[in-house]
């Protein structure tokens, strides 16, 4: 494989990339190892890039369990969405163990205000979708690519996405070990298959992210901005997503469980960790 990484990937890891066009080593954000990978403008070559990150699947390091790994996140401030105004990182909700795993793009107002992904307009959509394949959302780990919420609700950039994805995302899949990953957007779509691309042509295909089947789907908030033939297609379009991806977990899995009688209140339970993000007990 030949060509800069930028080209190849869309980004240059362990470099803030709002900055890759000019961007420098920053040592305080890569080891003298990953340094050694590295030309002299700061560019880890292709195949050693690919090399390592398929270690990195294979081998994690650094966190044993899931609360070691929410700590972390939590005191996170390598960015500068940390920076942008919200209360903070927005963790995961869900069980650790469960077969499928779904990433949503970034944290919005609601998320931001309560600490949990997708419980906003489009998380309240997302779990009536859900609900018409026969999940609960107590039954999925949903997190989101990035962790801290960007200034005005905007969508994350590629460089965002790649860069916290590839300091935390990566870390919560190899703990939590997913049997399928659903991929919500185009933030979501671009991270897993590692470079730019539509989710209108791409939603529906399996994507191989180093082993673990992902299904790109629309974001509900895509589905929010529909109306009439096109919102009515584009609903049946995730119904047909989140189905194959329930089926393909399910047969891994047989053993799971996949709703409760009734749907969790979410906001409910996430009123504790409101109240800390505000300066609570």
């Amino acid at each position: 494989m030949t060509g800069d990484l930028n080209t190849t990937f869309g980004y240059r890891p362990y470099l803030y990339c709002g900055e890759a066009a000019t961007a420098t080593l920053n040592p305080l954000l890569i080891s003298s190892k990953e340094a050694s990978l590295m030309d002299l403008f700061g560019h880890e070559d292709p195949e050693e890039y690919i090399v390592r990150r398929r270690q990195e699947m294979e081998h994690p390091t650094g966190f044993a369990t899931h609360e070691a790994l929410k700590e972390a996140i939590t005191s996170c401030s390598r960015c500068p969405l940390r920076r942008e105004g919200g209360l903070g990182p927005v963790l995961s909700t869900g069980p650790a163990d469960a077969p499928l795993m779904i990433v949503g793009e970034g944290p919005g107002g609601v998320e931001d205000d309560y600490g949990g992904p997708l419980i906003g307009p489009s998380g309240q959509l997302l779990d009536k979708a859900l609900a018409s394949v026969g999940i609960t959302r107590d039954h999925v780990y949903v997190t989101n690519i990035v962790k801290c919420r960007p200034r005005g609700n905007r969508t994350p950039t590629m460089d965002e996405g790649h860069f916290c994805g590839s300091i935390w995302l990566l870390q919560e899949i190899a703990l939590a070990r997913p049997a399928v990953i659903i991929g919500l957007g185009k933030v979501a779509l671009r991270f897993f298959l590692g470079r730019e691309a539509g989710i209108i042509r791409s939603r529906g295909h399996w994507i191989d992210f180093h082993g673990i089947p992902v299904m790109p789907t629309f974001h509900p908030a895509y589905l929010l901005r529909q109306s009439g033939r096109a919102l009515v297609d584009a609903k049946w379009q995730v119904y047909y997503d989140l189905k194959a991806a329930k089926e393909r977990a399910a047969a891994l899995r047989p053993d799971w469980v996949w709703q409760s009688d009734t749907p969790p209140d979410l906001l409910a339970a996430l009123a504790g960790e409101r109240a800390k993000r505000h300066g609570g007990e």
